[in-house]
Order: C-alpha cells, then structure tokens, then sequence
C-alpha cells in the first residue's frame, strides 16, 4: 500500500515549488515532531496530532492521536472517514492536507501551508504571534534608549551627587549618593568607618588616591628603602609600558611607587588583599643587577628562588651582645651564655625522663620531657615566653643551700652579690649547723627538685668554719650550681673584681625582615621543624631552613600545600631594625619587649 505525498510551498515571486515523496505501508503520522511521516512546524499542531489509514480501496481513516481536533471540508472532530474517490480537505493548524486518489489507486496528500507565501514567511509569522515583537520599539530605539538611560543613572546623576552635596551631607546615612555606582565593592575592615565618606580618601574627583591622604592618617609608616634607591631597583618600563603609564597618567593614576600601587581598596569585607608576587619580584628577581652595592639577595620565589634564611643570632655573649646575621647554610653557632643540652633533657631512658615520671602528678608531664614542658607560647600564640629559672627550671633544679627547721634557704638566682651575702652569712657561725643533707653524696637527677637542698656544693666544706669563699668558689666552678648551666667568668677576667655570671640571651625573634607565626603552625610537631633531640650543646642554632619549609610552601601558583606570596612572611614596609632608618625613627617591635626592638633579644 502506498502513499504519495506532495508538499506544495511558495517563493515570494509566487512560483510554485513540490516536493514529493513515496512511502509505502499501512499509515501516515501527522504533527509537529520531526519523526512524523508529515511534519507540519507549526505551533497549531501537537507533536503527533494524527494518523491517516487506508482501510479498503475506498475507505481512509483519519484519527487524531493528541489533545487537539482537525478539520475535515470546514468540520472540526476528532475522527473521520473519507471516501477515496471523492476526496476531501483536511486542516491542521495553519495547512491543509488534500487527500485523493490518482489513477493508479495510490492515495495522493497535499500538503500545503494556507497562509504562507514563502517558505521563510512561516517562521516570520509565528514570531509575531508568540512574542512582543509589535509592543516594543525596534532594536535601533531601544539602543539609544539603554544607552541613555546609562549615561543618565552612571555619569550625569552621579556627578550631579558628588557636585551638589557637601562634605556634611557625604557623612549622612540618609543622603543620596548616586556615586556609590562608581564604586568596585565594600572597604576592608582596616577602613570601614569611611565607607560613607569617600572625601577621606578621593580628594579630588575623577582622581586616584593620593600619598598625601594615606599619610594623614599613617604618620609612622617608613617606606621600603629611600626613593633614590627604590627609584634605582625599578627595571625602566619598554616601550609598551610607558605608553600604557602615559595612559594611566592621563586618567589620574599616580606614577609608580604610590601606596596605592600596593594597598588595594574596594576588594571586599576583611582584610586587605595581600600585594601579588609579581609585584615584589618585578624588583626583587634581579636586585643585583640594578643594585650592585645592596646587601639584600635576588628573591623572585619562595619554592625556585630565595636565599637562604639569615636570622640575627649572638655571636659573642655579654650584657650586650654582638650581634650579626648568619645564612643557616653555614651551620652558624649561637652564643647565648648557656649550657643547656636539649638532647639530655628529651631523652625518653635517661635519669631526667625517671624523674619526669616522678613528678607526673604534680607538674603533668608525661614518661619524658617534652617541648611544651618547658616552652609556653606568647598570649597571641605568635612566639614563645623567655625561659625563667622560676617558671621553667626550679621545678627539677633546686637551689636550696639551707634549711631552718621546716624551711629551705634558697640562692637567690641572678643575683651573684645577694648570693655570696647569704652563703657568708652561712658560714660566719663558729660552729655552721651540718643537716644530713649538706653531708650527703651527691646524686643526679631526682634530689635536686623544688623544696630540695642542693647539697653537693656545700658538703665539704660545711662542716669547716670560715671557709664561705670556698663554698662561693664550689658554686662557680666545675660542677657548681651556676657553673653546670651558665658561662661564668672568674675574677680578674674582662676587668671584673668577682664572679660574673654572663647574662642569658633569649631571643624571641630571629628573623628580623620577616614573619613567623607559631599559632599558624600549631598542628605541626616541634620536632618536625625543630631538630632538638639530637643537640648535644646550647650553642646549637635549633632553626629550620629554607629545605625544611619548602616541604609544604611554594611559591604564590606553586602546586605545594601551602603557596606563599611574598607577602605572606615580608612587610613592605620597614621595621625598627631597618639599616637606612635614622635611630630616632626606630620604633618598639610590635610584641617585643623595649631590648629586643633594640638589638633582636630579650634578656633574663
């Protein structure tokens, strides 16, 4: 059984143009689908709207198959039969199907569009009737409509705003301030009380923030270097960059070296957003070069390109030490006036971890010693307190030398003149009162703790009248109370009339030109970064190096777990300790003590 199906479209000329199509089998399918034997694209019609059968040589069936009816000769149902040598017209939507019967019995469709005149006109038509086309102005109108509107609501009442309203009125939460289009986004926490008076920072309109506003309020702030040798570490713009300085010039943009180059505003609520890498590197990467008399070495990338940490240690002890800066490359030495091994105190099976255990319940610790015994961090968590004989050492290190009925007489420690007075006053008696412990044998660790008298020093010569220079010359000598943890100086050395003691240097900041936070490391173990289990001596330098912090920071697009910016660890800005500062404009390190902003440590 055969179908012949004609499609009859137009040109805009009106010439006719047929298409026809042979399909063979029992049925036709009629809709707007694409899979359909007869697709009509025509929002009149479902999607499968009916289906055409050939019954018997003379009878054609028509049934609808969606929701919507068809026509047949002008009358609308939803099925219907048609005689095959009459012939009849069918309507869906806006075509009409013509059904008849040719002379070799096959059943002949025509299909053409009822109110079209070309084959583009349907598409035009439907646009029409589904849209607003025929409400709203046409593309060139609306144009110049939009672009009216936003030079009207961005530039004319803004400008209108910021001319016509005073300082007073800027300050107001109820004024109108069409400016605010012209803003990028909210003010850091750092400046959000000026959120509603731009004139605190933009002085004059259509202009970028000048030095002179930022310093108005940031009087203490020193620059990076002087402007001669900033202005010498630059690399000379090409020429395509100082076309586009020209260009920012022209719009307002300060020359280079404004604050605004790196504080940038309008980023969001919280803080400032740090200053890019590249910005630091564009002069730091070859420093040298431009800089050949600088003592500051080439850095373009934490993880590829950085010198070795230098930190300011004391290279000779004293009141006041001499300081200098040491690369760590070099394995450098610190002399801090101590004798204090790590490695014997962080012993898991020595003598000190017996006694740690022996003093679980009182002092917390553990089966030995470890860090957080002794070193508490800062209030901030940024650094860690100077160790304090009272607070850290006394615990296990006893410095009784008498008792008196119930009472233990103490040395009083760092005070060497206080010291040799109570231990003559000790021995001036005729006959010095000799305690069982005074004549004991000397034992370590265990007997020496807090409430304990620590006898060795005193036991051979107790028992002997007027022999207190003895006992003061047992206490700073080889196996002395002072002697086994500080570096003592005999009388008569560096001009000293008495035993001197050198005082202990703590410091509390190493790095001086960068940052360090503890308390952004505390899921870190010590020893990670720390190797203090294997010192041996005082001296020993416990500082990591770049290797050791380059296992988890990289460079700012570095894939590391960490990836650092310069201004992660770096201030532009200089601190106290910077060389081309005059002493005067030296401040207090902020956190620091008054004598470690002035030479890098704190004493005790």
């Amino acid at each position: 059984m055969t179908f012949l199906i004609r499609h009859i479209s137009f040109t805009a000329d009106h010439r006719e143009i047929v298409r026809t199509t042979r399909l063979d089998g029992d049925g036709v399918t009629i809709g707007r689908g694409a899979e359909n034997d007869i697709s009509l694209p025509d929002l009149g019609v479902d999607p499968k709207h009916a289906r055409i059968e050939r019954r018997t040589d003379r009878r054609i069936a028509v049934v609808a198959l969606g929701t919507l009816g068809f026509e047949i000769d002008g009358r609308t149902t939803r099925r219907g039969d048609i005689d095959a040598a009459k012939g009849a017209e069918l309507k869906f939507g806006g075509h009409r199907i013509t059904v008849t019967r040719d002379a070799e019995g096959e059943v002949v469709l025509t299909v053409e569009r009822v109110d079209a005149v070309s084959d583009t006109a349907e598409d035009r038509d439907e646009a029409a009737a589904y849209s607003l086309k025929g409400l709203l102005p046409g593309r060139r109108m609306t144009a110049w409509l939009l672009a009216i509107a936003v030079l009207v609501g961005f530039l004319a009442l803004p400008i209108w705003s910021f001319v016509q309203h005073s300082r007073e009125d800027t300050r107001s939460i109820y004024a109108f301030k069409a400016d605010r289009s012209w803003s990028s986004g909210p003010l850091s926490a750092a400046h959000h009380g000026l959120e509603n008076n731009c004139t605190a920072c933009h002085q004059q309109a259509f202009v970028s923030v000048r030095d002179d506003s930022c310093k108005a309020c940031h009087k203490d702030v020193h620059d990076h270097a002087p402007p001669t040798r900033l202005a010498g570490a630059r690399a000379a713009p090409g020429f395509a960059g100082a076309i586009l300085g020209k260009i920012a010039n022209a719009f307002g943009k300060p020359d280079m070296g404004a604050c605004v180059d790196c504080h940038r505003e309008h980023e969001g609520a919280g803080p400032m957003q740090p200053t890019p890498q590249a910005f630091c590197s564009d002069c730091h990467g070859a420093l040298k070069s431009r800089l050949p008399n600088t003592r500051i070495a080439n850095a373009g990338d934490f993880g590829t390109a950085h010198p070795q940490f230098q930190p300011l240690v004391a290279v000779q002890p004293g009141a006041k030490p001499l300081l200098a800066r040491a690369s760590l490359d070099g394995r450098p030495n610190e002399q801090n006036g101590l004798k204090f091994p790590h490695k014997l105190h962080l012993d898991a099976f020595n003598g000190v971890a017996r006694m740690a255990q022996t003093m679980k319940a009182r002092n917390g610790f553990g089966d030995k010693l470890v860090c957080a015994d002794c070193h508490t961090p800062s209030a901030d968590g940024t650094r860690f307190l100077p160790i304090t004989m009272e607070r850290n050492c006394q615990m296990c290190h006893s410095l009784g030398f008498d008792h008196i009925g119930g009472t233990i007489r103490t040395l009083r420690h760092g005070d060497v003149p206080q010291m040799e007075a109570d231990l003559r006053a000790m021995y001036r008696s005729t006959s010095p009162p000799a305690p069982a412990e005074l004549s004991a044998a000397r034992r370590r660790p265990g007997v020496y703790a807090q409430g304990k008298v620590y006898h060795a020093y005193f036991g051979a010569v107790a028992t002997r009248p007027g022999n207190a220079e003895a006992a003061i010359t047992a206490v700073f000598s080889k196996g002395g109370a002072c002697f086994d943890c500080h570096v003592v100086m005999p009388p008569g050395v560096g001009g000293a009339a008495d035993w001197t003691v050198l005082p202990v240097h703590q410091p509390m900041r190493y790095m001086m030109h960068g940052w360090f936070d503890h308390a952004a490391h505390r899921t870190e173990k010590c020893e990670s970064c720390h190797n203090a289990q294997q010192s041996a001596s005082a001296n020993d330098l416990l500082l990591p190096g770049l290797k050791t912090c380059r296992n988890c920071h990289g460079g700012e697009n570095a894939a590391a777990k960490v990836p650092s910016s310069c201004a992660m660890c770096h201030s532009y800005h200089a601190d106290a300790n910077a060389p081309w500062l005059p002493k005067g404009s030296r401040q207090r390190i902020r956190g620091l003590p008054s004598t470690v902003a002035a030479g890098g440590v704190a004493t005790n």
